[in-house]
């Protein structure tokens, strides 16, 4: 590791060796990852079906089954049961043969894009799962693009291979041209749709057979008599050739693999727990652990004895009975134990950290110690925002964690004045946890609210509904779009704020935004302010 020059406030560092390796030994054994997915192509199920895998639930959840079956333990809240999406990141995490997992699960949902965005600065690889019939879907494109702005190692996972699908030298073909992903077959399979009967472990011969469901049998290669003996003799020509066509697929190279320009691809049914072990394996040899984190003074190394970390997502009401608020806390290196005070480098305020959280969605138990690539909960009133970086002592902030300018803006309003106070509390620690962005126009007109997509306007009225007491309704703005204003000129800002009250806003960070009737009107705003910019994008306030 390079060696680190202590910074100016006098922290270290470079502790004593055995610190040092002790961090390391346990980022070694971590592997944070997300799963992203178009809607309906199985994420949740799968989601479910790993946890169960990995020893975290004893019955997974069904987003489509009924009953006790149908409360998957990854979508917690109301509005995610109801409707059998996933709306918001879920954070799980659990052991299994000596790896540690952290599983952040992201909204499935298009118009949630920046929460999922926010998410993937926190993890080191990702499963892309895709449905065997449908193939690359829009959703999924976009999410892949996310990953590459961080080359992401990606996973593939094609799933529903039980039900009637694409033939799969298509599919992989569609993921290699559309993408532009190097695609190397971990498993290959053996018979599709109703015939679907397992895999063939393309990196270590083997078969994984449904009606088996005990585990892997070695085999020598593809000309093993096993293969005879086990597979009906109709499917035993198609599997030999297919697997043969297949090695024409460039071998599996590790580097690639995790500089994101390689895709492994494994083959399965969420919904049938088949084909969830291989990938797991996958994950704990293949993905990798926690590396190191570029910050505005330097990169930050994952087995530095000092602790450092990121906030990239605060929830609100996880338990509505105590009105709480969990910042979510990406360790990037050292060891963070209960009783920790830590510092705020937006602020220089020292955090304690007595209770840090690990999750299982919204279960929760306190964790003595966490290592880099793990993810915490602190409870938080107020002081953590989105994009804090916490340090034991060094001023340092990561970067990454992004703001995007919303498509849709709304004002919020009651029809009883009395509970416009609690309308404010409401809307500013929902927005402190991103569900929505606040505007607060500078002519003192009712709250703004920006969104991604009009599922996010039904999750706020929901949430205002039912974890505030607060009913609401939207009313039309006059504006099509929302940018923030920035320069170095203080004066220059200042004289275009007064000149626009009606049509500027300060957002939950207390930033000048403007809105815009058109894309024209945006235009001759900047022709007529050349010493200002108007961002569609920015960093989180803390990081900026």
């Amino acid at each position: 590791m390079d060696q680190i020059a202590p910074d100016a406030a006098g922290i270290g560092h470079n502790r004593p060796p055995e610190a040092q390796s002790q961090v390391a030994q346990e980022a070694a054994r971590r592997r944070a990852f997300a799963i992203i997915a178009h809607p309906d192509a199985g994420k949740t199920t799968l989601t479910e079906k790993l946890l169960l895998r990995g020893g975290a639930i004893q019955l997974a959840g069904q987003v489509r089954a009924k009953g006790d079956r149908r409360r998957t333990r990854s979508d917690w809240m109301k509005i995610e049961q109801d409707r059998g999406i996933s709306v918001a990141t879920s954070v799980m995490t659990f052991e299994r043969d000596g790896v540690v997992f952290n599983l952040l699960d992201t909204p499935g949902h298009e118009d949630f894009s920046e929460d999922t965005y926010r998410t993937l600065t926190a993890v080191d690889a990702a499963v892309m799962v895709i449905d065997a019939a449908k193939g690359i879907e829009a959703q999924t494109r976009k999410l892949f693009e996310v990953c590459r702005l961080r080359d992401i190692p990606i996973i593939t996972f094609i799933n529903k291979m039980d039900r009637e699908s694409r033939d799969v030298f298509e599919l992989l073909d569609e993921i290699e041209k559309t993408l532009a992903l190097d695609v190397t077959p971990a498993a290959w399979p053996v018979g599709a749709g109703r015939g679907f009967l397992g895999t063939y472990d393309m990196l270590e011969p083997a078969l994984h057979l449904l009606a088996e469901g005990s585990g892997a049998v070695k085999l020598s290669g593809l000309d093993d008599p096993k293969i005879d003996e086990m597979v009906p003799a109709s499917e035993v020509e198609a599997l030999r050739e297919g697997a043969e066509l297949a090695s024409a697929f460039p071998s599996f190279d590790i580097e690639a693999f995790r500089q994101g320009t390689m895709t492994p691809v494994y083959f399965g049914s969420a919904l049938r727990d088949f084909g969830i072990g291989h990938l797991l394996e996958g994950l704990a040899r293949f993905a990798p652990q926690p590396g190191a984190r570029p910050a505005d003074t330097r990169r930050v190394q994952p087995d530095e004895a000092a602790l450092t970390g990121f906030v990239f997502k605060i929830q609100a009401n996880m338990d509505p009975n105590h009105r709480d608020r969990v910042a979510f806390l990406r360790i990037c290196s050292g060891r963070l134990e209960k009783g920790m005070r830590l510092r705020q480098t937006r602020t220089g305020k020292q955090v304690p950290v007595n209770a840090p959280l690990f999750f299982f969605a919204q279960d929760r138990q306190v964790a003595q110690e966490a290592w880099p690539g793990d993810v915490v909960g602190i409870a938080n009133h107020g002081i953590l925002r989105i994009g804090d970086t916490l340090t034991e002592g060094e001023a340092l902030n990561f970067r990454g964690v992004p703001s995007f300018a919303p498509e849709l803006l709304r004002r919020v309003m009651i029809e009883d004045a009395m509970v416009g106070k609690k309308l404010r509390t409401a809307l500013e620690q929902l927005a402190e946890e991103g569900v929505v962005q606040l505007f607060r126009p500078l002519d003192g007109t009712p709250p703004v609210v920006g969104v991604v997509g009009a599922l996010q306007l039904d999750v706020l009225a929901e949430r205002l509904k039912a974890e505030y007491a607060v009913p609401s309704r939207y009313e039309a703005t006059p504006w099509g779009m929302m940018r923030w204003v920035v320069s170095d000129d203080k004066a220059a800002m200042e004289r275009f704020r007064q000149s626009a009250p009606h049509d500027t806003a300060e957002d939950h960070d207390g930033a000048l935004v403007a809105f815009f009737t058109s894309d024209w009107r945006r235009n001759r705003a900047e022709e007529e302010w050349p010493m200002l910019k108007f961002l569609k994008l920015r960093e989180q306030h803390a990081a900026a």
